[in-house]
């Protein structure tokens, strides 16, 4: 594969919805995961050896444990753990390596989100939480030993910027020179294009006091015509060579249905000891342009591919694949309660095409999923086809049998959609959509408008070639 340089930043390392980024170096290698949200299984952990090529190694929560945000991924005393929230509290996995085996969730009855994990230079471990609050952990990281306190108030954003408000979170932190740094969120991560940011402060003990860097904020949106906006929630990560760079997230302008996006930048350190990005950085890094992400899927294996997700479920029971055939059970009655199958596209303009068979009491089909209130695609059943168009479904049309391929055209959020009973002559859907209003600033959950196939009624689907194509724009 022939090498690349970097000729601009920030770079998208990770296309598509991959917020919250954590990151950590172990020797040669990076390892780093991300947000789940409602979908499972959750916190895929990715690998890489230059920071911009990304291989999917495992899922490390294979149960379904309602809406998990901001985790951390860290390695300490020979062990990887991943923090994160979800419903009300603060859990830990641990593994000895990253590709797993991970182990069940423990609770460490700690309240707060988007834990930030710091080793001391004494061996004491904690965990600090939104709104500049920390913990004590004990030796092994899996418990807490004493209770919540607050040792920062952030940075004062000035009254004049257009945000969400304070939103002190994301802690993120690092020991380098004699000073422990923390990298937070604050602003808001969504809302206006210049909400959000990554903000720096800095100590010489953990617990305080801290003090803000004069060169904030690290990264920012400062108007909506830039390409990135809500660009924030930074961690930051050397390489073996001492150079430095900072991982975050941003939404694409007229992109938002997209998700936040993992994006890249250099940095350098001022001769103050702060850190600041780096101007003038083009050609620092290399890339293969393998990254492994092809969200094609032809139901060979013995398990779901990597890229797939439910929403709000993880069922082992309703569904089975093997023999280049998913067999789903349906659920619910419609896409809105039917835990739909989903993947992230990638592209700005992309089709997908699959196959579906359904049972007498069966509608399925092929959609855009942002969640209950907010979806759309094509669907059918034996009777009748229909387009589902903001959560709601039209008038079906002449049923085309129990068999139909099915394909969507999203064109730069134009979404076009087909039909045919035989995968060669195809007939065009008569209503096209536009969707690129489907995203958190309408519809909130800080999601991303999903592609993927439900199953609804009662009975089984059988879903099979299901293939992802980008378009060149």
């Amino acid at each position: 594969m022939p090498i690349t340089t970097i000729s601009s930043y920030p770079v998208p390392v990770l296309r598509g919805d991959y917020p919250d980024p954590s990151i950590v170096r172990v020797g040669q290698d990076y390892y780093m995961t991300h947000s789940s949200f409602m979908y499972a299984p959750g916190l895929l952990v990715w690998h890489s050896r230059n920071l911009t090529d990304w291989v999917p190694l495992c899922h490390a929560i294979q149960t379904y444990m309602g809406d998990i945000w901001a985790p951390d991924l860290v390695y300490a005393d020979g062990r990887f753990y991943i923090y994160f929230p979800a419903n009300d509290t603060n859990y830990v996995v641990y593994a000895d390596k990253a590709e797993g085996p991970w182990s069940e969730p423990i609770d460490l009855h700690v309240g707060g989100i988007d834990p930030g994990h710091l080793l001391g230079a004494d061996g004491q471990r904690y965990l600090f939480l939104n709104f500049g609050r920390v913990v004590l952990l004990a030796p092994d990281g899996l418990s807490v030993t004493n209770d919540i306190s607050e040792i920062y108030e952030g940075w004062p954003i000035p009254e004049e910027w257009a945000t969400e408000g304070h939103a002190l979170e994301s802690p993120k932190l690092l020991a380098r020179g004699g000073f422990y740094y923390m990298v937070s969120a604050q602003g808001g991560t969504a809302g206006p294009a210049t909400s959000h940011m990554a903000v720096v402060a800095r100590s010489e003990n953990p617990l305080g006091p801290w003090e803000n860097s004069p060169y904030n904020p690290l990264v920012h949106t400062w108007s909506k015509d830039e390409r990135w906006w809500s660009k924030g929630h930074g961690t930051l990560v050397d390489t073996p060579n001492g150079k430095w760079y900072i991982v975050y997230h941003a939404y694409e302008k007229d992109f938002c249905t997209l998700g936040r996006q993992t994006l890249l930048e250099p940095i350098v350190w001022t001769e103050d000891g702060w850190p600041s990005l780096a101007m003038n950085a083009d050609g620092q890094l290399k890339t293969t342009g393998d990254t492994s992400l092809d969200l094609s899927d032809d139901f060979r294996g013995a398990t779901l591919g990597w890229q797939w997700r439910f929403y709000k479920e993880l069922d082992p029971e309703r569904y089975y694949v093997g023999g280049g055939v998913l067999k789903l059970r349906a659920k619910g009655e419609s896409p809105s309660d039917s835990a739909p199958l989903l993947c992230i596209p990638l592209d700005h303009a992309y089709e997908s095409e699959v196959q579906i068979k359904v049972g007498p009491e069966v509608e399925a089909g092929l959609l855009l999923f942002y969640n209950e209130r907010c979806y759309a695609g094509i669907g059918f059943t034996e009777h009748g086809i229909f387009r589902l168009r903001r959560g709601s479904k039209s008038a079906p049309g002449r049923g085309q049998g129990s068999r139909l391929y099915l394909k969507i055209r999203n064109e730069c959020n134009t979404v076009i959609m087909f039909y045919s009973t035989d995968g060669v002559e195809w007939t065009r859907f008569p209503a096209a959509l536009e969707v690129s209003g489907y995203h958190h600033n309408n519809f909130g959950d800080f999601i991303s408008l999903r592609l993927g196939i439900y199953a609804a009624g009662n009975g089984e689907a059988e879903i099979s070639g299901f293939r992802y194509q980008a378009i060149k724009e």
